[in-house]
């Protein structure tokens, strides 16, 4: 069994994480990650206080093993992360804070109710501000991942943050989706992993089955990066690109912002029913470059469960047996 320094901080027992997407609202995937030994995380920026508080409990109801929520640091009110720390989570995860905002009293206020902190960063520079304000545990978020993402791609990212912030632990994010990914991030100096992609295509996941179905089709070249589902959203992410699948939405727009910008609010209706009837092709799909990794939908226990085995097999057969 893989132990790592993530998981002796975040009580679990593989170093793998759920992102914290509060793109769905999935209680039932954060338990299933959380009861397999990783660390289910429940994105809180779609909620207000009191669906906070019953995402917490219902995640609660679910597990008994540590959770995060994961809060926006630039897009969250004061009443909504007052209702986080009321959970008292075990964990608390933050990402995106503006550049002018003080995030040392965020997570001051985390440790302040005994919950640890995660912090990701798409660069050295973020990550460094993060460690100076206490955080625990650093998450190396490289651009292939899926969602809103940075420049920097994982494999140089990695190791970059390792030794701008040790000894703080890394989390690795970005592009993985199975053990060889995990074993990666090892050698690379990071102590666990943090998945996205691959649980939006668990059976727990609450996407619309032709979502899902769309992530197991990808063969990991369909995905770009732009503004045009913020856009169409009315809400500006600080320093961020959003990865979405390629598809008719994405074509009708690219190269006409100015277009959607007129057209907002007409183009978000559209995406909201889209999303409901299921339509892969009209509603932007965060997803990352590794679905072309995924090939199937399983349990997201399942998946943690190989994740971690097939790292294992990795480290201690096959990365041995290449030293004589």
């Amino acid at each position: 069994m893989i132990k790592t320094r993530a998981c002796e901080i975040l009580g679990i027992e593989h170093p793998i994480a759920l992102g914290g997407m509060g793109s769905i609202y999935a209680p039932d995937l954060v338990s299933a990650v959380s009861n397999a030994g990783g660390l289910g995380a429940l994105g809180c920026h779609n909620l207000n206080a009191a669906q906070i508080r019953a995402a917490a409990a219902a995640v609660r109801a679910g597990t008994n093993k540590p959770f995060a929520l994961n809060f926006l640091i630039f897009d969250t009110a004061e009443e909504n992360f007052a209702a986080g720390l009321e959970a008292r989570p075990p964990v608390i995860a933050f990402a995106w804070p503006r550049t002018e905002q003080d995030i040392k009293s965020y997570v001051e206020r985390a440790h302040g109710i005994g919950a640890k902190v995660t912090f990701m960063a798409g660069g050295v520079p973020e990550a460094e501000r993060a460690a100076e304000a206490g955080a625990d545990i650093i998450v190396a978020q490289g651009t292939e991942g899926g969602g809103h993402v940075a420049w920097q791609a994982s494999m140089a990212l990695i190791p970059m943050v390792v030794d701008a912030v040790a000894p703080i632990p890394v989390l690795a994010a970005g592009g993985i989706a199975d053990g060889r990914g995990l074993a990666a991030a090892l050698a690379l100096g990071a102590d666990g992993v943090l998945l996205g992609t691959r649980f939006l295509a668990s059976a727990e996941s609450p996407l619309h089955a032709n979502f899902k179905q769309a992530i197991v089709d990808s063969d990991g070249h369909d995905t770009l990066l732009s503004e045009l589902p913020d856009i169409a959203a009315g809400k500006v992410w600080p320093g961020a690109m959003s990865r979405t699948r390629r598809n008719r939405f994405v074509e009708r727009w690219a190269g006409r912002d100015w277009a959607l910008r007129q057209q907002r609010a007409e183009a978000y209706a559209q995406i909201v029913e889209a999303r409901k009837r299921g339509d892969a092709d009209e509603a932007p799909l965060g997803m990352g470059q590794d679905a072309g990794l995924i090939h199937e939908i399983l349990p997201a226990g399942e998946i943690v469960k190989r994740i971690a085995a097939d790292a294992e097999l990795i480290l201690a057969k096959k990365l041995p047996a290449l030293v004589h």
